[in-house]
């Protein structure tokens, strides 16, 4: 048993009122990661699983959690979050469904009115935190490909839509259907998760994009997160926040420079100016540098940014890299049962998806390392890894390396 960190408060609301959890996060080994969907296969154990054990501090003196059905008082405790985490993994219907499998996967038996009564009282901040003390944990430093001075963050929302009368307290823009957003920011370079939180289907992205942004990186987002006003607070806020975004196109131009250039344009590239953005209410204070280029369909793409030094070449590439983001939302609703809500509360939704995330960053976490240690021949890419350990067919270097190499930090 590994522990990552102790005694780490957090701070939460339950019925109205504010309250302190003090857990620690530990690690430790189940009896598989996933599942082996074919019962004649070996299985072998890996550790990648994180856990809470969780105490209310009364009078200074630390309470252990009362247990209900095999289950403790708290659903953030080992059984409980590992029963989300095999949800996600194995993609379960709902909580009668993981009634039933629950007890194959080393679980102990328990009511599925049980589990979904826990899962509403939870409140979901505490998983959402826990993701985070995860993602700065597990997040590392890596080698620039693309020779600029910071990192690259994507950053982006996906919807995850339900019928109209499940989750009456998040309609959509549309009003037909209900729906709650993720927005993410990622490192496009290694996949890795850096901030998430969660909205209803009505926020728009815009007025979410400042809890999930980041100046130690370069910012690249589409054109949901093209706020000419935001522009400028980036350009005039103490630690200046560099982006490459997309702009719509009908946007206006306000007394456009061409910048100088000896050389032709490569690929799609047409222009590359300075200018305002905008006009009277929406014009910015500050000039900004446009990049218009098309895609392979030949559509218009205009791109808004405060980078100046680099190429208008690079720039587009930056911007290609926002595509990263696009690859983690389809893989995570296709592996992870995102799509699949079990609840109907904030606390019951938000906490099943906010576990599917913390399974992705242990995941993404075991299969960096896991590239690290092995030999040449044998390393794979992310998706191979998460289909040959769906079906305990990974290689005899990577089993050697998940029984007795597999570290934490």
């Amino acid at each position: 048993m590994y522990i990552l960190q102790k005694s780490t408060p957090v701070d939460y609301l339950k019925n109205g009122s504010k309250k302190t959890a003090h857990f620690c996060i530990v690690f430790v080994p189940l009896q598989t990661l996933r599942k082996v969907r074919r019962s004649h296969e070996p299985s072998y154990n890996v550790s990648t699983y994180s856990a809470i054990h969780h105490s209310q501090r009364r009078d200074s003196t630390p309470v252990t959690a009362r247990k209900l059905c095999g289950y403790s008082e708290e659903i953030y405790s080992l059984r409980a979050l590992t029963f989300l985490a095999e949800a996600a993994l194995q993609q379960w219907d709902g909580y009668r469904d993981g009634e039933k499998r629950m007890v194959a996967c080393g679980l102990p038996k328990a009511d599925h009115s049980t589990i979904s009564k826990k899962a509403n009282d939870v409140p979901f901040g505490v998983f959402k935190q826990l993701l985070h003390l995860l993602i700065n944990k597990c997040n590392r430093t890596t080698r620039r490909r693309l020779r600029i001075p910071k990192e690259l963050l994507a950053v982006d929302s996906t919807t995850i839509s339900a019928g109209h009368n499940r989750l009456p307290w998040a309609p959509s823009v549309k009003g037909e259907k209900s729906g709650i957003k993720l927005h993410v920011s990622l490192l496009t370079e290694t996949g890795e998760l850096h901030r998430v939180t969660e909205s209803t289907g009505k926020q728009h992205d815009s007025t979410m994009c400042i809890a999930v942004t980041d100046s130690n990186f370069i910012l690249v987002a589409d054109r949901a997160y093209g706020n000419h006003k935001q522009f400028d607070a980036y350009m005039e806020q103490e630690q200046r926040q560099y982006f490459v975004i997309r702009v719509r196109n009908n946007t206006v131009l306000h007394q456009p420079v061409y910048r100088e250039r000896k050389r032709p344009y490569k690929h799609t590239i047409e222009q590359d100016l300075t200018c305002q953005l905008g006009k009277k209410a929406t014009l910015t204070r500050n000039r900004f540098r446009v990049v218009k280029l098309k895609d392979p369909k030949g559509n218009p793409i205009i791109l808004a940014t405060n980078l100046h030094r680099h190429s208008a070449e690079r720039i587009a590439e930056i911007y290609r890299q926002r595509w990263q983001i696009e690859v983690f939302f389809r893989w995570i609703k296709q592996h992870l049962n995102v799509p699949t809500l079990f609840g109907k509360t904030p606390n019951a939704v938000y906490g099943q998806l906010y576990t599917a995330l913390i399974v992705y960053v242990l995941l993404q976490y075991v299969f960096v390392q896991g590239n690290k240690q092995v030999h040449s021949s044998a390393r794979l890419s992310f998706a191979e890894f998460d289909r040959l350990i769906s079906f305990a067919a990974l290689p005899p270097e990577w089993v050697v390396y998940l029984a007795h190499h597999l570290t934490f930090p």
